[in-house]
């Protein structure tokens, strides 16, 4: 219950300001971090988000149940999709990631973390292998422009989740390996994979299938964890964009043209996804409907659906790609 009232708690934002916090106040929890080592020029940027390390508890090695099996999930629930070569294909929930936020899993005989930061929406996969060593990774409790930061347990270097790169520590500008991965409804999941595999509900107490961030996706700025600018353009804060690189499509633009073929990819929109963000049970969720991006070979591609504020901040000069 402490964790659940916690977490309503940060979804009305309410101590955003209260937070902020140095490398002196962070030692007793990370006293294995190199805090000399860092590329973040301002440490206000970095904001306690309330859990303390741990307090989102990220999982290791979950359990795994059949597609035909499953009983739990709406069909246009969410699922964050794994498909390696040589690997059943296999369907995280977010159901389940919204409140741990990173799972530690190994898929085909790679290392993967499995990442959703609920207040950026930004569902990430990443090979763990960094300088010939495989990292476990949990979460830091803090937040830098609303994003998750991580940690790993090996070097206990901080991570910063949009961007797979090492902010603090010895891993200070590493760069995770970002794997292709998107997010689509578990009734897509499970047609095209009727023999893969889905996550188990964790042994964990928590109100699994319900959003504690319900209607943030339909406001018009972030919660106050973020300061930054608006996006330009006139785009909204929260508007969804496909990132791909340094450059971002606009969802609203996509969920228009079904599919659009730029800079050498192929990227398209079907309906029949649920936001995870919106209602307060994540299976009622309005429709944002299913983003797939493709090379010019078919190969699908590493990419990113997160809030238009969570591109501009860690790609301002990035590229917009509005199609005028």
């Amino acid at each position: 219950m402490r964790i659940i009232l916690t977490v309503l708690t940060i979804s009305l934002g309410l101590w955003a300001h209260e937070l902020r916090a140095e490398p002196k106040n962070w030692v007793s929890e990370f006293p294995k971090t190199d805090f000399t080592r860092t590329n973040v020029d301002d440490w206000s940027e970095i904001l306690s988000g309330g859990p303390g390390r741990d307090g989102i508890p990220a999982l290791t090695d979950p359990k795994f149940v059949n597609v035909g099996d499953e009983t739990r999930l709406g069909a246009r629930e969410p699922v964050l999709t794994l498909e390696l070569k040589g690997a059943a294909p296999r369907a995280y929930p977010l159901r389940y990631l919204t409140w741990h936020e990173i799972v530690n899993d190994r898929v085909g005989g790679v290392p993967v973390a499995v990442t959703f930061c609920p207040l950026c929406n930004s569902g990430l996969v990443f090979d763990r292998r960094v300088a010939g060593q495989t990292l476990t990774f949990g979460v830091t409790g803090k937040l830098r422009n609303s994003d998750m930061v991580m940690y790993d347990h090996q070097t206990e270097s901080w991570w910063q989740q949009a961007i797979g790169e090492g902010i603090v520590g010895l891993h200070t500008g590493s760069q995770l390996e970002q794997l292709p991965a998107w997010m689509e409804s578990w009734a897509e999941f499970a047609k095209r994979n009727p023999d893969g595999l889905v996550m188990d509900q964790p042994a964990a107490s928590r109100p699994y299938g319900q959003n504690p961030y319900a209607g943030y996706d339909s406001r018009s700025r972030p919660y106050p964890f973020f300061s930054g600018e608006n996006p330009p353009h006139g785009v909204p804060a929260l508007a969804r964009v496909v990132r791909v690189g340094e450059r971002a499509w606009p969802v609203a633009r996509l969920s228009k043209a079904g599919r659009i073929d730029e800079a050498g990819l192929t990227i398209s929109w079907t309906s029949g996804q649920a936001s995870a963000l919106d209602t307060a049970r994540i299976a009622k969720g309005r429709d944002v409907g299913t983003i797939r991006v493709r090379d010019s070979q078919g190969r699908d591609v590493p990419h990113d659906v997160l809030f238009a504020f969570a591109f501009h901040a860690f790609w301002p000069d990035g590229t917009w790609m509005l199609g005028n």
